[in-house]
C-alpha cells in the first residue's frame, strides 16, 4: 500500500490570498458571510450570546415560512388576535406595533409583512399564538429549531425579542439563520425588501436604513433597545454575489446605518468568489487493484468555490491526497481521498475527492495473476 501525494497546483491561475485591508467596526458584536460559500470575511466576538432585541424575529419568521413551505399553512390563511397578543404588543405598549385590534382575523401574509416590515410585537405574538396555541410554548419550538439549524449560542423566552434574561442570540447564529431564510424561502424572501405597509390605515415604512441607501440591499431585520443598542441583520447583493451582515450594540440609529452600510461595502470590494474546479473536473488519477481498469480518475462532486481577498499575491497551494492502489469494486462517487487547498492567512479546505465511474472487480483467475505479479514484480 503505497501513500500518494499529488500537486496539482499548475491546474490553478494565480490567486488572491494576502489578507484584506484591516477593518475595525464600532460595534460590539459584528460578522460577514458570504452567502454562496458561507465564510465569513470579518469577526468580531461572533459568538458572545447577546440581547437580539428584534432580530429574534427572524427565528419567528422563518417558523411560520416553514409553515408555508410544507403547506400546513397557506398565505390566505387567518389568524385571530387575541387579547394576551393586544395587550403585550399592541398600540398601547409603545412598542414597535402592527396595530392590530383585539378579534381581528388576519391574513398569514399581513402577518408576514406586520412582522419584516413593521416590526409588530402584536405580530409575532399572534403567530406563536396561533401556531403553538401560547407563546411558551412557542418559545419550546423556537429553541427545538435553533437545534435543529446548529444555532449554538441562542435561546429564546418570547416571539418578539422583547428584553428577558433567557433571550439571546450570536452574531454568527444570527447569520447562518438569515442564510437559512434566503436560501430555503426564495419565493417568501421578497417580503423583505419591501419599504412599507399599510394595516388599519396607518403606514408605516420599513426599518432597515440599507433598503434607502444601499443599492441592492434587500433585508433583513432591525433591532433595537436599551441593553442591545442598535442592531441589524442585512443582506444585499452586487452582481451575482449576496453578503451578510449582522451587528449589534451600536449607539444611534445613524451609526447602524453608516457601520452596517460601510461593513457591506467593504467585503464587496475587498473579497471575491472564486471557481477553483468544476464538478467532474478530473483532478488525480489512482492506481487500482483487482479492477477491470487499471487506474481510476478521481475527481470533485461539486463546484469547488472559494471565497478569496480580491489583492492577489501569491498561488493557491493544492494537493490531492489518496491511498494507493484502491481495490476494486469501486462505485461511481465513493470518497478515495481528499482535495487540500491551503491558502496563506486562510486556513485549509478539504473537499472530497470522488471515484468518476465504477470500475468492476476481475474474477478469480484474473486475481490469482495480479497476485503472482505483485509476488514477483511488486507494486507497479
Amino acid at each position: 500500500m503505497k501513500y500518494g501525494k499529488l500537486s496539482v497546483t499548475a491546474l490553478l491561475f494565480s490567486l488572491a490570498c494576502s489578507s484584506a485591508s484591516a477593518y475595525e467596526t464600532t460595534a460590539r458584536n459584528a460578522i460577514l458571510m458570504d452567502f454562496d460559500t458561507g465564510e465569513y470575511l470579518y469577526e468580531k466576538n461572533i459568538t458572545e450570546a447577546v440581547p437580539p432585541a428584534s432580530m429574534s424575529k427572524l427565528m419567528t419568521v422563518y417558523i411560520l415560512m416553514s409553515k408555508i413551505k410544507d403547506k400546513s399553512v397557506k398565505l390566505d390563511d387567518t389568524f385571530s388576535v387575541s387579547e394576551n397578543a393586544w395587550r403585550k404588543g399592541g398600540a398601547a405598549t409603545g412598542g414597535s406595533t402592527m396595530f392590530l385590534s383585539i378579534g381581528d382575523n388576519v391574513s398569514v401574509e399581513n402577518l408576514i409583512k406586520g412582522i419584516v416590515i413593521q416590526s409588530g410585537n402584536d405580530a409575532c405574538i399572534v403567530v406563536a399564538e396561533n401556531i403553538s396555541g401560547s407563546e411558551e410554548d412557542f418559545a419550546v419550538l423556537m429553541n427545538k429549531t435553533a437545534k435543529q439549524l446548529g444555532l449554538q449560542n441562542s435561546s429564546f423566552a418570547n416571539s418578539t425579542g422583547l428584553p428577558h434574561p433567557d433571550q439571546k442570540m450570536s452574531m454568527e447564529d444570527l447569520a447562518m439563520l438569515s442564510r437559512h431564510i434566503i436560501k430555503e424561502f426564495p419565493d417568501l424572501y421578497h417580503y423583505f425588501s419591501e419599504k412599507e405597509f399599510v394595516y388599519n390605515n396607518i403606514k408605516q415604512g420599513n426599518r432597515n436604513p440599507l433598503l434607502y441607501t444601499m443599492k441592492g440591499a434587500d433585508g433583513l431585520k432591525t433591532g433595537h433597545t436599551e441593553e442591545a443598542g442598535f442592531c441589524l441583520a442585512a443582506s444585499a447583493t452586487r452582481g451575482d454575489r449576496r453578503l451578510i451582515g449582522v451587528m449589534s450594540g451600536m449607539s444611534s440609529n445613524k451609526e447602524r446605518s453608516e457601520e452596517s452600510e460601510r461593513l457591506m461595502s467593504w467585503g464587496f470590494r475587498e473579497f471575491n468568489n472564486y471557481k477553483l474546479f468544476d464538478k467532474g473536473q478530473v483532478l488525480a488519477s489512482a492506481k487500482v487493484w483487482y479492477g477491470k481498469d487499471k487506474t481510476i480518475d478521481l475527481t470533485v462532486d461539486e463546484n469547488v468555490i472559494k471565497t478569496l481577498p480580491v489583492a492577489a499575491a501569491e498561488n493557491v497551494e493544492v494537493s490531492a491526497e489518496f491511498d494507493e492502489p484502491i481495490k476494486a469494486p469501486i462505485i461511481a462517487g465513493t470518497r478515495l481521498g481528499d482535495l487540500k487547498i491551503s491558502i496563506q492567512d486562510g486556513g485549509t479546505m478539504t473537499i472530497p475527492l470522488v471515484a468518476a465511474k465504477d470500475v468492476q472487480k476481475i474474477g478469480l483467475w484474473g486475481r490469482f495473476w495480479a497476485n503472482v505479479k505483485y509476488f514477483i514484480f511488486g507494486a507497479k
